[in-house]
């Protein structure tokens, strides 16, 4: 797996095992990265990615010029993929990774942080997207992006733009 674009484009990534992850798609990221940088400036923005699966999103976050990025994820083992991916990259940057479950983990962000882009990709059919989008509320002021397959309850946020691609969607919100 690669960065897509910006500073680091082409660096290839340690993925994890396909069956524990599912990283998103090297087409669904440039797309998502793009929409949003019609939406926001990416210098001195910080991003959040709730579940890192294989570290990517915040790499890609990174290298398109996001200053601050954090990425949570529970499992140790690809935790320490991730890690290992991220020291590369962790000298000059602000590139944060915390072990643990996202829900709780939102609550005990570094001091500080406060995320203008969420990345919001649970395990598919876990039936924990509102759970997700309730525990970034209070902390995001700016862009939260949820991929999903299932219908979700967007009560409380405005939708921006929806995108889809194959059975899954990308849906960009902000909070009312």
């Amino acid at each position: 797996m690669n960065i897509t674009a910006g500073m680091y484009k082409g660096q290839k990534i340690t993925a994890p095992d396909e069956n524990i992850t599912r990283p998103t798609l090297s087409k669904v990221r440039m797309s998502v990265f793009n929409t949003l940088q019609a939406m926001i400036d990416f210098e001195g923005s910080s991003f959040l990615d709730m579940y890192a699966g294989s570290g990517i999103m915040g790499l890609e976050a990174l290298s398109r010029g996001f200053s601050k990025i954090v990425s949570i994820e529970k499992n140790k083992k690809v935790y320490n993929i991730i890690k290992s991916n991220f020291k590369k990259y962790e000298k000059d940057n602000y590139l944060k990774l915390i072990l643990g479950d996202s829900l709780k983990a939102c609550k005990k962000l570094p001091q500080g942080f406060k995320p203008d882009v969420v990345y919001i990709d649970p395990p598919y059919f876990s039936g924990i997207y509102e759970s997700s989008l309730d525990a970034v509320k209070e902390i995001c002021t700016g862009i939260i992006i949820l991929e999903h397959v299932t219908d979700v309850d967007f009560t409380g946020f405005e939708m921006l733009k929806q995108k889809k691609y194959g059975d899954k969607y990308i849906t960009f919100l902000t909070v009312l």
